[in-house]
């Protein structure tokens, strides 16, 4: 159950044909960059293949030359060292993980998303508390500090992505009955997600920030663990060339700009959009030229049927 989720899916503009890349470097990569991740160096998740080629354009680095504070908290996966780190890519601020996170080479010895070693602007710092909830308060805090001036932040959790381990084990109560004890962990780590979705729109509110901010929300790839319990009708999952693999949720929220009545949208609509629309949506200088492959998505934010050319995209498995 996923109530704070499904409450934003009833506020919100919600595009039903948005398609993402099938894992996550990819998808992190055309997502920063609004460009195809074959395009910026970006292949796959390990072997070098998940470094984000150094002289792309970054969605951080384009709001920071706009006057922006540019904070990252959670998953990045293009790149622990230099010059591949969200620091030396256009965020002011970075709280994550070594490379692609929990057991990979890059991350620290014996983390397993509670009490965790993480990485600080480029220093390793240890964290009480499961995962998904630091990353959440650090943001909050960092959208706090930030408030006397215009503020981007990227939330990405790891979870819930293997491993799905939690500091209590009650959290898993609610599904052990029903599914397999791993998906009932991948369930409760999904619900706990949910729940500071929650924290951060009640913050959002409480700071008076609610109406003016441009809240989106989206997956990286197709689920890893849940597609034989409910998949959406959807045939194959993660890594798939199917649906299942790259058709992903993606909500946009922002009362304030207009996007004050719930619709739906179903042109056929991808990751590489993000940039463009946020450029278009915020009135953004681009510090130098680029050529998006993706479009700006806000006609049809502002009207479902709006005129929309066909296009062809391309994703990554």
């Amino acid at each position: 159950k996923t109530p704070h989720m499904d409450a934003l899916h009833d506020e919100a503009v919600r595009f039903g044909n948005l398609h993402v890349d099938a894992y996550c470097s990819p998808t992190r990569a055309a997502l920063m960059t609004g460009r195809y991740a074959h395009r910026v160096g970006v292949w796959r998740t390990i072997a070098g293949r998940n470094l984000l080629r150094d002289g792309e354009l970054t969605m951080a680095e384009v709001f920071r030359h706009n006057g922006y504070r540019t904070g990252h908290f959670g998953k990045w996966h293009l790149g622990a060292h230099y010059p591949y780190r969200p620091i030396d890519r256009g965020f002011d601020e970075w709280l994550g993980h070594g490379d692609g996170g929990t057991g990979t080479a890059g991350d620290a010895w014996d983390n397993d998303r509670v009490n965790d070693l993480y990485i600080h602007n480029g220093r390793p710092e240890r964290r009480a508390g499961f995962e998904a909830d630091v990353f959440f308060d650090e943001a909050m805090r960092f959208m706090r500090s930030s408030k006397d001036r215009p503020f981007f932040v990227y939330l990405a959790t790891y979870n819930p992505h293997s491993p799905c381990s939690l500091p209590d084990k009650t959290w898993a109560d609610p599904y052990r009955d029903k599914v397999p004890l791993s998906t009932a962990y991948f369930f409760a780590s999904i619900a706990r997600v949910d729940e500071n979705l929650g924290r951060l729109r009640r913050f959002l509110q409480e700071e008076g920030l609610s109406d003016s901010t441009i809240l989106i929300f989206l997956t990286d790839n197709g689920t890893a663990e849940g597609e034989k319990v409910f998949n959406a009708g959807m045939r194959g999952k993660k890594g798939d060339v199917f649906d299942g693999g790259h058709r992903v949720p993606c909500f946009f929220h922002w009362p304030a700009g207009g996007l004050k009545k719930p619709a739906d949208v179903n042109r056929l609509a991808a990751h590489v959009d993000l940039l463009p629309t946020l450029v278009d949506l915020c009135s953004l200088k681009l510090p130098r030229p680029v050529a998006f492959d993706g479009v700006s998505l806000k006609p049809l934010l502002y009207d479902s049927a709006a005129p929309w050319p066909e296009r062809t995209l391309v994703v990554g498995t």
